[in-house]
């Protein structure tokens, strides 16, 4: 118990899914917490049952505006941000590329990945100011490779330039002691990842040596790690959890 405690985090895409489990852990150790969403209700449910510790906020992540917004508020509220998770994520229709509209290429790209940028823009002159801090942007394995069953051109797109940009800003900012990495999760036992396969994930456990999906909390245990002081030299790497699936 404890492993964040004095951190201040910010977690988009908090009010279900790996978010959700991802804040809840978070507090478990310590932190104080930001929740970031556009589902109101759930996120506004979860930070009322976490009590103290946690702070809602609606987001929408593609707007520089609202990342101000939620930058400043969660210093006003528990101090400086140490720690952004950047979270949120939209899979898009599963089509072919000459089925895919251009709207829909970048409503994908908007909310993957340039999400990720204006966060970290948001984020870093403070953790400058604090002394360092950790970005975690979770990517997924279809930013290790192509997925063609279960993605399309802007989901694989946003999550290679995730990847990259995580990349990038660990090698500038390392000298401010600002660590930054990716995680690139498999088949996630979450709301999302069973609207884009079957109804419980059946036939995506199919293809995963481990024989099934993780659940949320087994890819928060290495967000965690990730934003704790355990990771203190661990920085610009990917981190995959996906039951050897792209390794098998």
């Amino acid at each position: 118990m404890g492993r964040l405690a004095g951190k201040v985090a910010i977690i988009t895409g908090a009010a279900q899914g790996m978010g959700e489990a991802h804040a809840r852990l978070f507090v478990r150790e310590g932190a104080k917490v930001v929740l970031t969403d556009v589902n109101e209700a759930g996120g506004t449910a979860l930070a009322t049952e976490l009590g103290d510790a946690a702070l809602f906020l609606r987001h929408d992540v593609a707007s520089a505006q609202d990342w101000t917004h939620v930058v400043a508020a969660a210093e006003s509220r528990f101090g400086p941000v140490t720690v952004l998770v950047n979270n949120a994520g939209i899979i898009g229709a599963v089509k072919g590329l000459l089925d895919f509209e251009e709207a829909e290429f970048l409503q994908v790209c908007a909310v993957n990945q340039l999400s990720v940028f204006l966060g970290m823009k948001a984020v870093v002159p403070g953790m400058i100011e604090a002394g360092g801090g950790s970005i975690v942007n979770i990517s997924s394995i279809a930013g290790m490779l192509g997925t063609k069953e279960s993605s399309n051109a802007a989901y694989c797109a946003s999550k290679f330039a995730v990847r990259g940009m995580s990349k990038l800003i660990a090698a500038q900012f390392g000298h401010a002691g600002i660590r930054v990495n990716s995680v690139h999760p498999g088949y996630i036992l979450t709301p999302m990842m069973i609207a884009a396969t079957d109804e419980n994930g059946g036939g995506a456990a199919a293809a995963i040596p481990l024989g099934r999906l993780a659940q949320p909390s087994e890819v928060s245990n290495v967000v965690l790690f990730l934003a704790s002081d355990e990771a203190s030299f661990v920085s610009g790497a990917e981190h995959v959890v996906d039951g050897a699936m792209i390794a098998g």
